[in-house]
């Protein structure tokens, strides 16, 4: 047993064995801890639960954790390579206990397990104690059999271990083996100490009190133990090598990469495998944990990491992209313990392989251009900090990558100048916010980006972090404090909050205290300023917020799974209406909000019932199919060749996000990535499964030539189905027939329905026709209201309950009645309005023009104008009630009194 992947198991199952909860490892980016930059040790993750804010189910807790120590104050990324022990990426493994055991059982559970299971020599072993901790010395010598120059007192820090200014702390107790006098060092304490001969390998932390201030520090209640273990030291001590790049998981990475390069490791080569090696593992399991390269924070230190590797494999002569080759060799020897790595495999790939294509770029740019500014310098010169910026801003050239090619020449960079030229860039940058219309962005938001540079969004990966109150801002200048009952922007620095984008809304949530969990403030909304500087709307709900606190959010995770859900269900109906309508299809703007999704893209005409059920039915399979969503970053050119899909109106970097859907739902179509590929940079759902159901609710038009869609998902399309369904049954126990009956029953109440409209048309016509009203000169009407105008039958009638299309069919009547005359007809509206049609027979059209009798009584009506033929003609008005004298009004044109 002395393989990486058996010491890992073998110290897992023996802590389980007495009692250990064995839990996963944490992230590399520390949710509960917003003052690390990586997760460094095994007890971040429990950083909580030993300061009594988190309880846990369990006292006794073993890990193998993943850790990386590359930025802040644990870097070990330049001596990587070049020294036996040091890594960017290693684990550690550790046993905790949460006011259980103490320091007795703590060192012999160490010394059993080193001693029996893992066989080392007892007089190859020797321990180093805090300077007056008498009760872990007393112990050593019981279990151990220790004598006292075996147990060597320090007195500095680096044997005792506090969390931070305050909290809780305790001295240390670290194991180490003496490897041998051929390797040169001295034990702990001596002169030699920094040798590689005595190798640390184990440190028990006795966490027995608090520090309350600077000078007061009390016993803990319930004492508690936390322990590290460096895996590859301990593989480095069972497999009998000096060097952790000897192991076992080492070798398979180097061998994977002399087999990509077709060159082995040679003594002066030996150095560029192992930063490879070593740098792959970090890169790797930083980008699975959700960090991607970029220009600034955790992004930018994965980005170092990833091109010092690089530079290295340029340096073995490696002329295409190297790493993304080796990435299956390191999923091969840590997919089984780690699965994440396994789920990210392919954006680990595409991560390395981009980021190196791009590298290379700027390394054979940069290079040239340095080697051309630096010709005439010699040893002790310094190079110029403009050029050097000049490296930087327009080829992507880095400082270190600059300092690291004339180090070996022995020629500095001015740095001061470097950095007046970085300031300069700045102050442009700031100007270039000018004519964007923003003038706000401009004078206040661009300036706090550059103050406190961009937010680090988490939200990937987690809906739960800690981060530190970086400003507030109460209704203008920044504040120091919001206190209860206040509203205010409040800016951190790392969130799980996202911010709106591409259609998709802002995250809302709480703010709690890292202490207790109370909320401290409802999170209203979250926007971005600036590019990326993340604003959390906040109302105050108790206590003070102030700016440098500690807090803890949480995303409201019923409303985020619904805007997941909502988000990934428009990729899919995205995709669907280009299977059923066309490729034409655009999208031209979008809603993702955590109750509805809407969805606008170009489409020349409606959408059909049947073409609708299609595109409802496509999307629904793929959910069903419950694929994995997955999450690449690619070069953005390289996306779209490969059938990712831009959405309209966002603006795209080099680098992009890329979205796959329904891998194994092909029956409608498929490109090289899968089913549905976009650029987005929203969240998603982990499965398509997790949708639930994609209703669609309604297709409208929103422009020329532009249609809306709109839908439902999840517990929203159920509950709109449920009711849609209750009303359906509703309406069918209303009718007496069943659901299966009643279109039927609808069709057949319709036509009856017609039938009787147009029978009570017909009555109404017959009832306007049969009776009259006097007009003008008081005379009574003749029957049917006809009247002499001198030699010409006049039929005049003023009639209500009549539709106005149908006032033309009863002038046709009128004239059939006449033989020979004139027939004026005003209809009556319900609102008051009036309308006028005028019928003359062929007879007497020579005489009069229903058009000029028309228009006479509109003009009584208070309307103007009037059209039609001689024999017939219409017209209307404002003022119904004026009907009997438009009637008039007409007899009198035609001679009347």
């Amino acid at each position: 047993m002395s393989g990486v992947n058996e010491i890992r198991s073998a110290f897992l199952n023996y802590f389980a064995a007495e009692g250990h909860e064995i839990v996963p490892s944490s992230p590399l980016v520390p949710r509960n801890d917003p003052t690390l930059m990586f997760t460094n040790a095994g007890m971040v993750q429990f950083k909580n639960v030993f300061t009594g804010v988190e309880k846990r189910p369990y006292q006794r807790a073993t890990t193998s954790q993943k850790c990386v120590r590359a930025g802040g104050k644990h870097n070990d990324l330049d001596n990587v390579g070049y020294t036996a022990r040091h890594l960017t990426f290693f684990e550690m493994l550790g046993n905790f206990s949460f006011g259980d055991y103490f320091k007795e059982r703590a060192i012999e559970l160490a010394w059993n397990l080193i001693t029996k299971d893992f066989g080392l020599k007892k007089d190859k072993l020797l321990v180093t104690i805090y300077h007056d901790d008498d009760e872990a010395a007393r112990h050593w010598k019981k279990i151990a059999g220790f004598s006292d120059d075996r147990i060597i007192r320090i007195a500095t820090s680096d044997n005792f271990w506090a969390m931070g200014d305050t909290g809780p702390c305790g001295p240390c107790s670290e194991i180490f083996i003496d490897r041998g006098e051929h390797i040169w060092g001295g034990p702990p304490g001596s002169p030699e100490e920094d040798g590689d001969r005595f190798l640390e390998f184990w440190n028990l932390v006795f966490m027995q009190f608090e520090q309350v201030t600077k000078e007061e520090r009390q016993p803990l209640p319930r004492p508690s133990i936390d322990t590290g273990l460096g895996l590859e030291r301990m593989a480095c001590i069972l497999q009998g090598v000096d060097s952790v790049f000897e192991t076992d998981l080492f070798r398979h990475l180097i061998d994977a990469t002399a087999s990509a390069l077709g060159t082995g490791p040679e003594e002066q080569t030996v150095a560029s495998f192992r930063v490879i090696a070593d740098h792959l593992r970090s890169s790797a399991f930083l980008i699975s944990d959700g960090v991607l390269p970029s220009n600034e924070g955790r992004g930018y230190v994965l980005r170092r990491i990833m091109r010092r590797a690089m530079r290295h494999a340029q340096l073995l002569g490696a002329r295409d992209p190297l790493m993304h080759r080796i990435v299956p060799a390191l999923v091969r020897e840590m997919g089984q313990a780690y699965p994440d790595l396994v789920r990210a495999e392919k954006l680990i790939e595409e991560t390395l392989r981009l980021e190196e294509t791009r590298f290379r770029k700027t390394l054979e740019r940069g290079l040239s251009i340095l080697d051309e500014k630096s010709s005439s310098l010699k040893k002790g010169d310094m190079f110029d900090g403009d050029t050097a910026f000049t490296l930087y801003d327009t080829y992507g050239f880095p400082l270190d990558l600059t300092q690291d090619a004339l180090k070996s020449r022995g020629i500095s960079v001015d740095q001061a100048s470097f950095t007046d030229a970085m300031e300069r860039q700045k102050a442009k940058a700031r100007a270039s916010w000018s004519g964007s219309g923003d003038t706000k962005t401009e004078n206040y938001w661009f300036p706090l980006r550059e103050k406190y540079g961009a937010t680090e969004f988490l939200g990937y990966d987690t809906e739960i972090s800690e981060g530190i109150v970086q400003t507030i801002i109460r209704g203008g200048p920044e504040a120091i404090e919001l206190k209860a009952g206040e509203s205010g922007e409040v800016v951190l620095n790392q969130t799980p909050f996202y911010a709106e984008s591409g259609g998709q809304v802002g995250d809302t949530g709480w703010l709690k205290r890292t202490t207790d969990g109370e909320i401290v403030a409802d999170v209203l909304m979250t926007h971005k300023q600036a590019g990326d500087l993340f604003i959390h709307n906040v109302r105050m709900k108790s206590g003070v917020l102030k700016v440098g606190d500690s807090v803890r959010l949480e995303v409201d995770h019923t409303r985020r799974s619904s805007i997941r859900a909502n988000h990934s269900a428009t990729h899919l109906l995205h995709e669907a209406l280009r299977q059923v309508l066309g490729d034409h299809i655009a999208q031209r703007g979008s809603l993702v909000a955590p109750d509805r999704l809407r969805f606008d893209f170009v489409h020349q005409k409606p959408i059909t019932a049947e073409e609708l059920a299609r595109i409802e039915d496509i999307a629904n399979e793929v959910v069903l199919a419950n694929d994995e969503v997955t999450t690449r970053l690619m070069a953005v050119d390289d996306a779209r060749d490969a059938g990712a899909r831009a959405l309209f109106g966002e603006k795209y970097g080099d680098e992009v996000r890329v979205v796959t859907m329904g891998r194994n739902a092909r029956e409608h179509g498929s490109n090289a990535l899968g089913w549905s590929v976009e650029l987005c940079g929203g969240t998603h759902v982990r499965r398509t499964g997790d949708i639930g159901l994609i209703s669609v609710t309604g297709e409208s038009a929103v422009a020329s030539g532009v249609r809306r869609i709109e839908a439902l998902t999840g517990n929203h399309a159920r509950k709109h189905a449920n009711d849609t369904m209750a009303l359906a049954r509703t309406a069918a126990g209303e009718l007496r027939t069943t659901l299966d009956e009643m279109p039927a029953r609808i069709a057949a109440l319709m036509e009856d329905r017609k039938k009787l409209e147009r029978d009570l048309a017909e009555a109404r016509k017959r009832l306007a026709m049969g009776g009259g009203t006097s007009v003008g000169n008081g005379a009574a009407a003749g029957p049917a209201g006809v009247r002499q105008v001198g030699d010409v039958k006049l039929m005049a009638r003023a009639v209500e309950g009549i539709e106005m299309k149908d006032l033309k069919s009863l002038a046709d009547d009128g004239k059939k009645q006449l033989g020979s005359g004139v027939v004026a007809i005003v209809g009556v509206t319900a609102d008051g309005k009036a309308g006028v049609v005028v019928g003359v027979t062929p007879d007497l059209t020579s005489r009069f023009s229903a058009v000029d009798l028309v228009k006479i009584a509109s003009e009584a009506l208070g309307g103007k104008g009037g059209g039609g033929r001689p024999d017939m003609a219409q017209a209307g008005g404002p003022d119904g009630a004026k009907a009997d004298a438009a009637l008039q009004a007409i007899e009198n044109a035609m001679g009347g009194a």
